[in-house]
């Protein structure tokens, strides 16, 4: 019994919360249209925010189960699976935007409960969206699946936004004929090209576990920066060269290490990297992120 009014109570708040928003919805109003008393809401959600996590969760649930079901699909070829699955993105998430968007100005955002349910959903929507492209072309692509992926993500989150706001009122499986047509000429063209990938695993999880992390910024940083010693030890220079470019970037990890970096000095050092003319870009870069 208590699963039903619990089931009960999140499709009424999903419903309250896609009409009038998290800060407008009560649960007043949403015990009322239960049927219920407030009370009887607060013994199964203490607050508004644990309520909210629970829509968020269940939404987000039903939208990974009906993505799993359609590989199943009978007599579709991987190209035509891949097709209807972006047509089941593009049509579920339009249907349930304010759940399947961003919420950095909800005041749930600093919720426990909902930050470790957000991440969760960010992590499994990014396993979802690199089974899609793995699936429709095998392993020949694992060496830039990420990069396919961030390509992929970033038109259907521009493409979601123009249909919300009715900036553009495209079928939606036409809509997905387009982007899927256009990701085939990407993912062709990589591997035609072979370009040296830019996303890795690594650093695509952690990006969508902690997008601007000062922690994670470093992590990656340490990361580029053992990449730049790899690359150090192959170019054409001599020994006392190497090794002196090894030892700037050995020292400035380890002041990146320490509680408070001395800004004067990590500019010392990744301005001696920059005159490198072969790490001279790489080493702009990192002190962007720096």
């Amino acid at each position: 019994m208590e699963v039903i009014k619990r089931q009960q109570i999140i499709q009424t708040a999903m419903d309250i919360f896609k009409e009038k928003g998290y800060v407008a919805a009560s649960m007043k109003e949403i015990a009322e249209a239960c049927g219920m008393a407030k009370g009887s809401i607060y013994k199964l959600f203490p607050s508004k925010e644990e309520l909210f996590t629970a829509v968020f969760v269940a939404c987000h649930q039903t939208m990974f189960s009906l993505a799993r079901d359609l590989d199943d699909v009978q007599h579709a070829s991987p190209q035509d699976r891949l097709r209807l699955q972006i047509e089941f993105q593009l049509q579920y998430m339009l249907e349930n935007y304010y759940f399947t968007s961003e919420f950095k100005e909800l005041p749930v955002k600093d919720n426990e409960h909902f930050i470790a349910a957000w991440k969760k959903k960010r992590v499994t929507l990014l396993q979802l969206h690199h089974d899609f492209f793995y699936e429709a072309y095998g392993a020949t692509i694992e060496p830039y699946i990420w990069d396919i992926v961030v390509i992929f993500r970033g038109m259907l989150r521009e493409y979601l936004s123009y249909a919300n706001q009715k900036v553009i009122s495209l079928p939606t499986d036409e809509l997905a004929r387009f982007i899927e047509e256009r990701m085939d000429a990407v993912v062709q063209d990589m591997m035609k090209r072979q370009p040296v990938p830019v996303m890795n695993q690594n650093n695509v999880r952690i990006n969508e576990l902690n997008p601007a992390d000062a922690r994670t910024r470093l992590e990656l940083v340490q990361n580029d920066l053992d990449s730049l010693k790899e690359q150090i030890m192959v170019l054409p220079m001599s020994e006392h060269q190497q090794k002196e470019l090894l030892d700037v970037v050995l020292l400035l990890q380890q002041e990146l290490r320490r509680e408070e970096p001395n800004p004067t000095l990590l500019r010392v050092y990744t301005s001696y990297l920059e005159h490198n003319p072969v790490l001279g870009q790489l080493a702009k870069q990192l002190r962007l992120m720096i």
